[in-house]
């Protein structure tokens, strides 16, 4: 079973601007994991959709991010075992995800 959470970083790139950003940036993600080391799989489903596969300390968390005109919404489907740490992964998501848009 698996926890839905949605969190919004906002931007001021433009759509295009946090595309590119994402793209040029998303190989730092893994240095912001707990634990230091994560194997991130990462895929553009459509033009504005980032699709991740995240698996560190024994867990695989499936991550998808939307690319909009002011923010990048983003959707983790969170293990049972990590629900608790909610608050803390989404702080932890929207503080790291705002200084890799910047």
């Amino acid at each position: 079973m698996s926890v839905p959470v949605t969190i919004d970083v906002p931007h001021q790139l433009g759509r295009a601007g946090a595309r590119a950003r994402l793209k040029s940036r998303i190989g730092e993600l893994g240095g912001h994991i707990p634990g230091g080391v994560a194997d991130i799989q990462s895929s553009w489903p459509s033009e504005d959709e980032m699709a991740l596969e995240i698996k560190a300390m024994g867990q695989t968390v499936p991550v998808r991010l939307e690319v909009l005109d002011t923010l990048v919404r983003v959707h983790i489907s969170l293990p049972a075992m990590l629900a608790y740490f909610t608050g803390l992964i989404s702080a932890a998501v929207r503080d790291q995800g705002t200084k890799l848009l910047r």
